[in-house]
């Protein structure tokens, strides 16, 4: 465990939907990610999942584009500051109390993930930071690792990223997980339960 501090940043309100990476597929003539036509997971509400780290970039340099704004994946440490909510020292982003005390737990992901922004939010008004699918980050992973962490160089958590790394990390913060334990992924391979949400600078 470090603290570290990271610069001013926006991140969304809830997971990239489907909906909204329909527009990007149909305007890059962009390949579909596995599961898009399962129908367990064709509610335009719901987050887009299979998706890998670079279709995950792709969307964000899109986005980028069609609004002038800069748009990206958060990086490991703000993805951590957001789930947390200004919440420290606590196993999940709402507190201590178990997964299963959180409201219709029982009743979710029965056949695919919930459509976004129904669900709990976090005291930065963020939905589903801790459920419904992974979120994937721009962090990076290397041989230099503690438990999926970067060792840090300095205090301050910057965005840039070294193309020597082989491989990112994916924030697996699912209602199994507690808050801030990235898990290692190959950037190439997708996941039905991995979706991510967009950050941009402020």
């Amino acid at each position: 465990m470090h603290r570290v501090w990271v610069d001013v940043f926006e991140l969304a309100e809830c997971q990239v939907t489907r909906s909204e990476y329909a527009q990007f597929l149909a305007a890059c003539n962009y390949p579909k990610p596995p599961q898009w036509d399962d129908p367990n997971f064709s509610d335009a509400d719901q987050p887009v999942v299979a998706t890998s780290w670079f279709d995950a970039a792709a969307y964000c340099e899109w986005l980028s584009r069609n609004t002038g704004n800069r748009y990206r994946l958060p990086t490991e440490a703000e993805w951590e500051r957001a789930a947390r909510g200004g919440i420290e020292h606590k196993q999940f982003p709402w507190g201590d109390d178990p997964p299963e005390s959180l409201a219709n737990y029982a009743a979710r992901w029965k056949t695919g993930p919930e459509p976004v922004g129904r669900a709990e939010k976090n005291a930065y008004g963020l939905y589903d930071i801790g459920a419904n699918v992974h979120e994937m980050v721009r962090g990076l992973v290397s041989g230099g690792l503690l438990f999926g962490f970067e060792r840090p160089k300095s205090k301050r958590a910057g965005i840039g990223v070294a193309s020597s790394f082989a491989r990112r990390v994916m924030a697996a913060l699912y209602q199994r997980y507690r808050a801030a334990r990235p898990v290692p992924a190959s950037r190439r391979i997708s996941y039905a339960d991995y979706g991510f949400r967009v950050a941009r600078d402020s």
